[in-house]
């Protein structure tokens, strides 16, 4: 893989010559966390872990918050490069435009245990239960936080919040006024470029447009030819902020178009692939408040998304066959959530909400999926009561998720968690949580050949969907600690053990004779433990370091007379034991910073395993 340089040629705050009144606000941005102190910073709301703002470092859970100052100085250019800051989640680059992204293991280009939210708009596919990272970018200014929950958060989100929960949350437009130009050109980008105008209309009503486009060059393979793995989208997009009174309304809309391509291997020869991509989605939110104590709130949001995969595969008798698989998914959700009191020791949080995914597949040959055509619904509720039986001390938090869908019927997921103050700036927490992940119109419906071989012979593997498939599930414990040690240094640490079951594996029949048959089963089980350590140390008021570690280890075991050889290796093998990242940030005089950030990863013994298993099982999906 190549690295990439890249040189950031043009970032113009115009308000900063106050041109004119219409840019006068572009740098009044009230996230400049470089002036905040090591407190004020413990003191970030965050909303992700109990659905209502609290300050971080009293959150009753595993939770890193990534700020638009530390978004500002990464360097990144994507929002996978910024996951890999955050203690506990794996990023691992594929190609130069596909990446394996997860939290607490199970990682894989179709990692499913971990739910990516932007602005409270699921991400999600169902065609794999996992998000399409080619498709998710923003531009990266507008950003106001990235809160990334570590564990279960079925309880409040849902299905397939399983290992973890990413949040993005974006500014207000009320924070982005004026006008951003930005541009990078290196050996890999060139270019990418963005522009963002706020303005306002009255004194409540504040907006911004603004626009992105980027082409990333192909890699090389390890022989140094062209992987074919080019990258480029544009997409625009508007958010507009209006606040009277108790009321706050947001709407905001974004759309993209664009491809990327791949080399397929298939029995050791490449073939290339082609995807386009594009879509849409409009989101509306209204919260009202009643008082410090209670408020409502009610989101809708319509999500559109179209991909066409064009590919030419070989078939058995080594013709080439011309390939067009596409997907059209049609999102409709809504949401509503109350906040209130009861009494002074009872912080109940409860919401309802309905989703209808609307599906619609172009199957090829030798990929079906049936039927062709589905409207997938689910309904849920849930409710967490957060008890404060000694105020300001120890908190009791109980709740629980209740969903019905259409592959599995009724699910539950309960927590109970544990919040205790010993002292000011010191907290103690723990947790245990069930967590299920429902299945993903693959594994229930798929049709699928692949060529693979046996003996020496080119044969075909028939792949099957389960319909009879049951919800893999997860019960967590966990407990950490947060605290400000002294004047200069802050510690977060949290440990966890997870029990899995009913995990699904991939199951063969006819492996003497023709086909061979591929089906998912609920036939494996096992546990992860481990834990994440974060340090912060603010040694000056212009020098800050930030160090970050994380330990995984998982083992797992297959039934008895289970066929599948690969899936409990992959999924041990698939995460680093150790990642390790050291970050020293300086603030040099005439607002010139400069930082420098170490990466350590663990080898991945999935490779080395894989390779003692017969070729005959690499090429399952």
């Amino acid at each position: 893989m190549r690295k990439s340089l890249s040189v950031c040629l043009l970032v113009v705050f115009i308000n900063f010559f106050n041109i004119s009144n219409f840019c006068r606000g572009a740098v009044e941005d009230s996230s400049d966390f470089t002036e905040l102190s090591l407190e004020e910073l413990m003191n970030i709301e965050i909303t992700s872990v109990s659905k209502k703002a609290e300050k971080f470092s009293k959150a009753p859970a595993a939770i890193y918050v990534m700020t638009s100052e530390d978004i500002k100085r990464s360097g990144a250019t994507s929002l996978p490069e910024l996951l890999r800051m955050v203690p506990g989640v794996e990023v691992a680059r594929i190609n130069s435009n596909a990446w394996a992204i997860s939290v607490r293991g199970f990682n894989g280009r179709f990692a499913n245990k971990l739910l990516v939210l932007i602005d409270g708009r699921s991400v999600y596919t169902p065609t794999f239960s996992g998000v399409f990272w080619d498709e998710q970018d923003l531009l990266l200014e507008d950003i106001e936080r990235i809160e990334v929950i570590r564990g279960p958060g079925g309880t409040l989100w849902g299905a397939n919040a399983v290992n973890g929960v990413i949040n993005i949350i974006t500014k207000n437009a009320k924070d982005t006024q004026g006008v951003l130009l930005t541009a990078d050109y290196g050996n890999i980008e060139h270019p990418l470029v963005g522009v963002r105008i706020g303005n306002k209309m009255g004194e409540n009503f504040y907006y911004r447009i603004y626009g992105k486009f980027f082409q990333r060059e192909s890699f090389k393979d390890i022989y140094g030819n062209n992987a074919g793995d080019e990258w480029e989208i544009g997409r625009g997009g508007f958010r507009a902020d209006y606040a009277k009174g108790k009321n706050v309304f947001t709407v905001e809309g974004n759309v993209y178009n664009g491809e990327t391509g791949e080399n397929l291997s298939v029995l050791s020869n490449f073939y290339p692939k082609r995807d386009d991509l594009q879509g849409g989605n409009l989101l509306w939110r209204w919260t009202h408040n009643f008082s410090e104590k209670s408020d409502i709130s009610l989101q809708m949001y319509y999500d559109y998304a179209e991909r066409s995969q064009e590919y030419q595969m070989p078939s058995l008798t080594e013709e080439f066959q011309k390939e067009i698989f596409k997907m059209k998914l049609q999102t409709y959700d809504i949401d509503f959530q109350h906040r209130f009191y009861i009494g002074k020791r009872n912080e109940i949080v409860w919401g309802s909400g309905f989703r209808i995914i609307q599906d619609k597949y172009q199957n090829t040959s030798s990929l079906k999926l049936i039927p062709d055509s589905r409207a997938l619904h689910t309904y849920s509720g849930f409710i967490q009561d957060e008890i404060h039986l000694i105020p300001d001390k120890f908190s009791l938090i109980l709740g629980s998720k209740f969903e019905h869908n259409d592959y599995t019927g009724f699910e539950y997921q309960p927590n109970i968690r544990v919040l205790y103050f010993p002292k000011n700036n010191h907290t103690l927490w723990a947790a245990i949580s069930r967590a299920v992940r429902t299945p993903s119109r693959y594994e229930s419906d798929v049709d699928a050949q692949v060529l693979i071989t046996q003996n020496g012979q080119n044969v075909i593997n028939e792949i099957k969907g389960n319909p009879d498939l049951k919800s893999e599930k997860l019960l967590a414990v966990e407990a950490g600690y947060r605290g400000k040690l002294n004047s200069t240094t802050f510690l977060d640490v949290a440990l966890f053990y997870n029990y899995y079951k009913d995990l699904y594996t991939y199951e063969r029949s006819s492996i003497l004779g023709l086909p061979i048959v591929t089906k998912h089963e609920n036939k494996m089980k096992g546990y992860s433990y481990g834990g994440e350590l974060s340090l912060h140390f603010y040694l000056t008021d212009w020098w800050n370091v930030k160090f970050n570690y994380s330990y995984l280890n998982v083992v797992l075991s297959r039934e008895a007379e289970s066929t599948d050889e690969v899936s409990e290796v992959r999924a041990e093998g698939s995460s680093p034991h150790n990642q390790v990242m050291l970050w020293s940030s300086w603030n040099l005089p005439h607002n010139f910073y400069l930082d420098a950030i170490l990466y350590y990863i663990d080898k991945l013994p999935y490779t080395y395993e894989l390779s003692k298993i017969d070729s005959q099982y690499q090429n399952l999906p």
